[in-house]
């Protein structure tokens, strides 16, 4: 029984990066737990979180596009690599998120509904299609972002693909061009739909701006661009690390404090340009953070457990809990603030249980079954 409640540690794990993965998760945990909050309190948490899914989409992308680089540069450019790519990708992303979605579809509602939602209704959730270039609408509301994250893995080492097997570009120029392109088509995209679509409201700006896949791709480009640096350039990349992270801090606290308030409404800087400088400001906090190789005492440990049940946590924190987990409380006879506190605490509690759970005897199976699919 000890061993389902005893994680050990990759030596080869990144302080750093750990950090920068607990904050976001814990960004997010904040900005859906709101609804279980005054409104008083909900306006403090608005004062300092950030947002958390910006921020995984661009170490996402530094990290993705380190594998790459070293893929490309050390093995032939092959549908064999492709593959080992995937198949490795997959078995890390797709099984937790497969197992989640069943819940959604088939398993919950028949427990709780006595019925369960139409499987072939929302087939586009099995090819991350949803909101490929139209509004995420209905079910499974977080999976907005892992649309992003499973085309971002898809359609990348394809270009770099072609670009290297049949263009014949090198390596590096191959990884330069398509960061620069994707960051570039991604922000016409914006303005494109910021031109042709009335956005009116917060609902308008989130479902048609920030959560489509077309509009969002160059945030995992900037982490991209960052593994570039890493890995072409290093001793510049650790050379200016300090500099780069106040550069870093005081974009996102621009945006965030003065450029967020100043340019209010849904403007062409919310709809088009807000997106670029906060990647901006996370791929600059990278250098420090990416050498920052080892922690010590508790803090160290919170930090980095909260890191590995993150994708865990990501999956089970909104829809299972808002549709299902929080009806749990329906025993209680709380009302008004009293219900409140119990919802909010009762959410972070479920949160944690379920996702470390669901890493424990799921996610980590599947990845240890990945690393002997492999060999």
């Amino acid at each position: 029984m000890k061993n389902y409640f005893t994680l050990n540690l990759n030596k080869e794990r990144i302080y750093g990066l750990d950090i920068l993965r607990a904050a976001a998760i814990l960004f997010v945990l904040i900005e859906h737990g709101k609804p279980y909050l005054s409104k008083r309190i909900q306006d403090i948490s608005d004062s300092f979180i950030l947002d958390g899914v910006s921020i995984f989409f661009v170490l996402s992308g530094f990290l993705i596009g380190g594998i790459l680089i070293k893929l490309f540069e050390t093995k032939e450019a092959s549908i064999r690599t492709l593959f080992d790519f995937w198949i490795r990708r997959w078995f890390r992303t797709l099984p937790n998120y497969y197992f989640v979605l069943f819940l959604l579809l088939i398993f919950l509602p028949r427990i709780f509904n006595g019925g369960m939602q139409n499987p072939f209704a929302n087939s586009n959730y099995l090819f991350f299609i949803q909101n490929f270039n139209k509004p995420h609408l209905g079910l499974f509301g977080e999976a907005w972002s892992l649309s992003v994250e499973e085309q971002f893995y898809l359609i990348v080492p394809i270009i770099l693909f072609l670009l290297i097997s049949i263009i014949k570009l090198s390596v590096k120029n191959a990884v330069l061009t398509v960061a620069v392109s994707l960051i570039i088509i991604s922000m016409v995209f914006r303005y494109f739909k910021y031109s042709s679509i009335a956005l009116n409201s917060l609902s308008d700006w989130d479902l048609n701006i920030r959560k489509e896949v077309l509009t969002r791709l160059d945030s995992n480009m900037y982490g991209v661009f960052g593994a570039f640096m890493f890995y072409y350039y290093n001793k510049l990349w650790k050379k200016y690390k300090n500099i780069l992270l106040g550069s870093g801090i005081a974009i996102i606290i621009c945006h965030r404090y003065f450029l967020d308030i100043l340019f209010e409404g849904y403007g062409i800087y919310k709809c088009v340009f807000s997106f670029s400088l906060v990647s901006l400001g996370v791929l600059f906090t990278l250098p420090f953070l990416n050498d920052l190789k080892k922690g010590t005492g508790i803090i160290y440990k919170v930090f980095t457990f909260i890191s590995i049940i993150s994708y865990s946590l990501y999956l089970v924190n909104y829809s299972i809990f808002n549709g299902y987990a929080v009806r749990l409380l329906n025993i209680c006879s709380f009302t008004g603030n009293t219900l409140l506190a119990a919802q909010y605490i009762w959410y972070w509690l479920f949160s944690f249980i379920a996702a470390y759970l669901l890493y424990r005897l799921f996610e980590k199976p599947m990845m240890e079954l990945r690393e002997k699919f492999n060999h």
